[in-house]
Formats: C-alpha cells, sequence, structure tokens
C-alpha cells in the first residue's frame, strides 16, 4: 500500500498524518508459463455474453441481485455516499489493549505526524501511554469502512485494522477438555519453563523461502534436486513418555547452549588476555 495522508479526528483536534505499511513481502513469486515453450500466461477480460474481449474504459461495476440481474453503480455515486467523516480517522472509544482478543487484528501500518501535526500527534501517543489505553476509531480506506486501532509506543503510533464482529468466524467445533493429571501439568510447565526465552523477532528467519532461494539458484546452475531420504518416526504414543523425552532432550540442549556460550566467553577474555603481543625487554 502506497503512503496515505489522512486526519486523526478527537473531538475538535485534527491530527494530519500518514500511514505507512509496516510490513513487506520477501516471498518468492512465480508466473505461470506455457509447458510447451516457457512464455508467459497472459489473460484477458472477454464478456460473457458475446466473447469479445473488453477494455477497460468499457467495463462499469454491477452488483447482482438475482441471476443475470445487476444494478449498475458508478464511482459518482459512490462519492455521493461518502460523508466527509469517512474520509477521516474518527476516534470512537479508548479501551484496554488485552480486551481485543488477537484475532480481531488484521493489518498493521505505522503512523507518522504530517506537517502541523507534531504537537498534537506526540499529545496523543504520550496520553495513551500514560493512560495505558489504546483507542478504536473507524475510517473508510478505498471502497470501505474498517475499524481501526491505535496503540502507543516509543517511536509513534501503531495503527492496527480490526475485522468488525460478523467478520470474525466461530469455531467450527467444540472439543471436549479431557482431564490432566498433575504430573501431566507439571511436566508439561517443565518442558515450557525449559524453552522460555525473551523474545527476539531477528532469531527467526523464513526457513522454507531460503530453502526455495537455494533450489532456484541450484536450477540454474544445471544442478539437479535429490529428495532427502524421510526422517524415521519415533513412534511415541504415551503421553507422559513423550513429556519425559520432551524435557530431557530440551534440557540437554539448554546445557549444551549454556556450555558454548561459557567457553565462548572464556575464549574471547582469553583473547582478550593475550590478544597483544608482549614486548621483550630489548623492544
Amino acid at each position: 500500500m502506497p503512503t496515505t495522508r489522512t486526519t486523526i479526528s478527537l473531538s475538535l483536534l485534527s491530527i494530519p498524518i500518514s500511514l505507512h505499511s509496516a510490513t513487506r513481502d520477501h516471498d518468492i513469486h512465480f508466473n505461470q508459463l506455457h509447458k510447451a515453450d516457457h512464455q508467459r500466461i497472459r489473460y484477458k477480460k472477454v464478456c460473457g455474453h458475446c466473447g469479445k474481449e473488453v477494455r477497460s474504459e468499457d467495463i462499469v461495476r454491477g452488483y447482482q441481485y438475482d441471476e443475470d440481474r445487476f444494478v449498475i453503480i458508478t464511482d459518482e455515486e459512490l462519492d455521493i455516499i461518502r460523508t466527509e467523516e469517512d474520509k477521516t480517522i474518527q476516534i470512537l472509544r479508548f479501551v484496554d489493549l488485552d480486551t481485543l482478543s488477537p484475532v480481531y487484528f488484521d493489518r498493521p501500518f505505522h503512523a507518522l505526524p504530517e506537517t502541523g501535526g507534531d504537537k498534537a500527534f506526540e499529545l496523543l501517543r504520550a496520553a495513551l501511554e500514560r493512560a495505558e489505553k489504546v483507542a478504536i476509531g473507524r475510517a473508510v480506506l478505498g471502497r470501505s469502512e474498517t475499524l481501526l486501532c491505535i496503540i502507543p509506543h516509543e517511536e509513534g503510533l501503531l495503527i492496527e485494522t480490526l475485522f468488525f464482529d460478523d467478520e470474525i468466524a466461530e469455531l467450527p467445533r467444540t472439543y471436549q477438555k479431557p482431564p490432566l493429571t498433575r504430573e501431566e501439568l507439571t511436566l508439561a510447565r517443565r518442558l515450557i519453563d525449559s524453552m522460555s526465552a525473551p523474545f527476539d523477532l531477528t532469531a527467526y528467519h523464513d526457513q522454507y523461502q531460503e530453502r526455495l532461494r537455494e533450489l532456484i539458484e541450484r536450477k540454474l546452475n544445471g544442478e539437479e534436486l535429490a529428495r532427502p531420504a524421510p526422517k524415521a518416526p519415533e513412534n511415541v504414543v504415551d503421553l507422559m513418555d513423550a513429556l519425559r523425552r520432551s524435557v530431557a532432550a530440551e534440557s540437554g540442549g539448554e546445557e549444551r547452549r549454556r556450555g558454548g556460550a561459557r567457553s565462548a566467553k572464556a575464549a574471547k577474555s582469553k583473547s582478550q588476555r593475550g590478544g597483544k603481543p608482549s614486548r621483550g625487554r630489548g623492544a
């Protein structure tokens, strides 16, 4: 999404801002090709009635209300029903962030103040931060009304688009929660504790995309790709046995990680002590 300029409206306050997408796409994308000659597939817009190709300027917008029956809606008519309030982000309420379920969130945007809006922008950000609240607002983005959550952070405001209530799908089914023993919960908690650490987003990367890029490079170099041998299944069917073995495996991995960290620290300390050449008496 390109940069969008709009205004946050809070009672009588107007804060000019720009919206910038907070995420970016690094995925590899493929083109569809004709199998016979490896040329790209092209699509044409064709009338379903006469079969003729239709130019973009000859296409209109229609809503189907019955079989083969449409009501035509023009751009001018869409502009008529759009109010002045729709052109701004209207703040409706302030709520606690932890009252919003993660399933409500759709897409994040960075918000930055535009010329003349720095003071009011920072006032809103700081007030939200001190009150430990987020703002719920609404705006028309494109051709649809969108619910928004305005979240303060140290560097500005994050604006998340939200789904409306009728857009949230219900669980397809419920499940009967089986009883758990104290020992099962204790082992599960130990497993969680052994794998717990402060969250660092930079520690995670898209391994599939890396393998996909490697595949492309190897194909470009004329190499063949051999399928790796499948891993033998461990056939662990007992829950308690699986928990015990998982805890043991994670505990051993943690010890190895700590040992590696201690070795690296000791090597670094030794290097710092003996890194500089000593001067002899005759130097």
